[in-house]
């Protein structure tokens, strides 16, 4: 593998990471219903303190995924990377023809 497609793939790799934790991906999910949010509301979605919150967020937007723009004293988040959803849309296809086969077997 050369350099550029092996900094390619960790790029990809990033985002993947980022996206391995429950929280971040209804975070994700959070953005993408209500466009843009402040932390302050997206860490009473969460039901977590302030500061757990915006670590995760910080791992989405240092993965591309999220973008950020600070008001006066919030911080609101907006999704950057909508294609992402596509992933989700996909995981969930699958997961749900899996289920389908699983209780197709217990008949």
């Amino acid at each position: 593998m050369d350099s550029k497609t092996k900094r390619w793939c960790a790029s990809r790799a990033t985002v993947f990471k980022a996206l391995g934790h429950p929280t971040r991906v209804f975070l994700v999910q959070e953005l993408s219903k209500k466009g843009e949010e402040c932390v302050c509301n997206l860490t009473d979605s969460v039901g977590a303190d302030i500061s757990t919150v915006s670590k995760h967020l910080t791992i989405l937007k240092n993965a591309g995924i999220v973008s950020d723009e600070k008001r006066g004293l919030k911080v609101f988040y907006r999704l950057r990377m909508p294609c992402v959803l596509n992933v989700f849309n996909c995981v969930d296809s699958i997961m749900e023809e899996n289920l389908r086969d699983q209780e197709a077997l217990m008949r």
